[in-house]
């Protein structure tokens, strides 16, 4: 009956210029969506192609000036929030995301280079003036124990390598390592507290959380030539308790799951964000910045839920406030395994009562930035800058809106930028926004041309994202319907995103060659999104996935009128030369478990 039903919509359909035609079975049939309407290719198309090309050029030029022949990054290995390990690949962590996008295959064997060469180069590289780096700043490939602020700034790009390579067998055997480091897998670890649920430091690691007061050395290392000692960590010695960044350590349980489907990562993950989100809800929806070493709230803080380093009242004097950074990790990856928007609601909650304290002045409205023993304080508007306090607010603002679609979450965000594209329909904005991509690059390729420091400088601060002549933000918002989980205070994510695309002919992740795609629109029953074969020749096959891990399912696509069902996580495209059409996607999302596994290589695994 499915053959007949599709082979009758082939035939009504094909005069129009579109067919809809059987394609491979794996556990049950999917469609495939024939484009022949000729459509001359858009400016923003062919910009589109553009920054992918020119992407792989710059991965060319900044490894060509900074890594020798082993991979390993020109400049001193040190150790430090300053210019710790996770600096040498942090300027550098969008390269996976542009080569998952569609960017040349050079890209990811570039930075699979680099990665590979970082990672023998510190766990060589040793700082004798702190107990944590003596013998080496990584162990068993991992930082010995840091801040998740910083962990989790250099492990950005390995997550998201394995959205190109999710069969690599070194990345799944470090994503089964790693996470067993917080799953009490390792004796030399002892991260987690398993009847607690909590992870008892701000530090932690390979060596296991570190139960002692921290030193300077332990935040910054041997003070560098030509600098000043750092007064910046005086009083910022109590490091016991967990702590909100803590939860950015579930992004490796994640990544396990969605690599192994192994259900210990799972079960891990949720049992320990579901203890936060429980301790969370008896605070009134605030996030508390420390968890004592009882399970307590406040414990180590004199009872003070505002207590600790990196906190809303943090001894790093006083202006780092990180608390948003691990809970959007954390509640988002069990937000993608579970489909429950309750998770959503926790950063709901939390911005919501920063919005109950708000100030306004001169029409603006301020929101508290930090709470202490007078209450709420430190107003800000979140626009000009503030120096650490909640300065990814915003994008926790927008990453609610998106992985709910409630219209009370838009209206809070600013309509400008991305956010305004999708609210106003503005024609103009794609290109505007991908040719200031070129500009990125151009300006980036310069100041790394002109860059003429020696091995002998810190990395940090010679290879500064600056000099880092790849863009991909304008290309995860319109080609993927997504937030840039890039950001520095903002995780980073996982890909939380509406739609992604396969290239089946070349059995790689990303669009396929000469392929361009635009999201246009995103509604709670799904998305409009416009593909373009820019090439005049030649015929290009391409694949659309709901979700970024094939979470969302597809239950339709629209395209010139027509509607057919489609119910699986993904469908194919076949595009004419230079043909190019907007088709209107039904999701159901949140329907499936998520994946890393490309298209073809799995089954359908529903949730619902």
């Amino acid at each position: 009956m499915l053959r007949q039903r599709v082979w009758l919509l082939m035939c009504v359909l094909i005069a129009g210029g579109l067919a809809f035609e059987p394609g491979p079975v794996r556990g049950q049939s999917d469609l495939v969506v024939s484009i022949s309407k000729l459509m001359p290719a858009p400016a923003w198309a062919v910009t589109e192609r553009q920054v992918l090309a020119l992407n792989a050029e710059g991965v060319a030029l900044w490894a060509a000036k900074y890594l020798d022949a082993n991979g390993y990054l020109l400049g001193a290995a040190n150790w430090g929030i300053e210019d710790g390990p996770d600096d040498a690949v942090e300027s550098i962590r969008n390269w996976p995301l542009a080569h998952t996008l569609g960017g040349p295959e050079s890209i990811i064997e570039q930075w699979d280079r680099a990665w590979e060469g970082h990672l023998d180069q510190y766990t060589k590289a040793k700082d004798p003036s702190t107990e944590l780096a003596k013998d080496g700043m990584y162990y068993k490939e991992f930082p010995t124990a840091y801040d998740w602020e910083h962990i989790g700034e250099g492990l950005g790009p390995f997550y998201w390598y394995g959205l190109s390579r999710p069969a690599d067998q070194r990345y799944i055997n470090r994503l089964r390592r790693w996470s067993g480091l917080y799953m009490n897998e390792d004796p030399e670890a002892k991260n987690y507290d398993a009847k607690l649920k909590i992870i008892p430091s701000l530090f932690n690691g390979s060596k296991g959380a570190k139960l002692t007061n921290n030193t300077q050395e332990d935040w910054n290392g041997r003070l560098l030539p030509g600098t000043k000692p750092s007064t910046r960590f005086l009083k910022a010695t109590n490091i016991l308790g967990d702590h909100p960044l803590n939860l950015a350590a579930t992004n490796l349980a994640f990544h396990a799951y969605l690599a192994t489907q192994d259900a210990k990562y799972k079960t891990w993950l949720l049992e320990y964000v579901d203890a936060w989100k429980a301790r969370i809800a008896a605070n009134g929806g605030n996030i508390p910045s420390n968890i004592g070493r009882n399970g307590e709230i406040g414990a180590e803080w004199g009872g003070k839920w505002y207590g600790g380093v990196f906190g809303w009242n943090s001894a790093d004097e006083g202006v780092r406030n990180y608390v948003l950074r691990g809970p959007p990790e954390a509640f988002g990856n069990a937000l993608l395994l579970t489909g429950d928007q309750g998770y959503t609601q926790v950063l709901r909650k939390q911005v919501d009562n920063l919005y109950a304290n708000k100030k306004v002045e001169n029409g603006r409205v301020l929101l508290p930035r930090y709470y202490g023993d007078q209450g709420w304080y430190g107003h800000h508007d979140g626009e000009s800058g503030s120096a650490g306090g909640l300065t990814n607010l915003r994008e926790v603002e927008t990453d609610v809106y998106l992985w709910a679609l409630q219209a009370g979450d838009l209206e809070r965000l600013p309509k400008r930028g991305w956010i305004g594209y999708l609210t106003s329909g503005d024609a103009a904005y794609p290109l505007t926004a991908l040719q200031q991509e070129l500009t990125v690059i151009q300006r980036a390729a310069a100041r790394l041309r002109a860059d003429t420091s020696t091995a002998d400088f810190p990395l940090h601060h010679t290879r500064g994202s600056g000099v880092n002549p790849v863009a991909t933000e304008a290309l995860i918002n319109l080609t993927l319907g997504a937030n840039d989980p890039n950001g520095s205070g903002h995780g980073p994510l996982p890909l939380h995103a509406q739609v992604r695309h396969f290239d089946p002919d070349r059995h790689r992740a990303g669009l396929a060659e000469d392929v361009a795609a635009l999201v246009e629109k995103i509604t709670p029953e799904g998305v409009t999104l416009t593909l373009v074969n820019t090439h005049p020749f030649s015929y290009r096959n391409a694949i659309v996935q709901g979700g970024g891990y094939g979470e969302h399912q597809v239950v339709s696509v629209v395209v010139g009128g027509q509607s057919v069902a489609v119910d699986a996580p993904y469908f194919r495209v076949r595009l004419a030369p230079g043909a190019g059409e907007t088709l209107t996607i039904q999701l159901r999302r949140y329907a499936n478990q998520p994946t890393l596994a490309f298209p073809w290589d799995r089954g359908w695994m529903i949730r619902k």
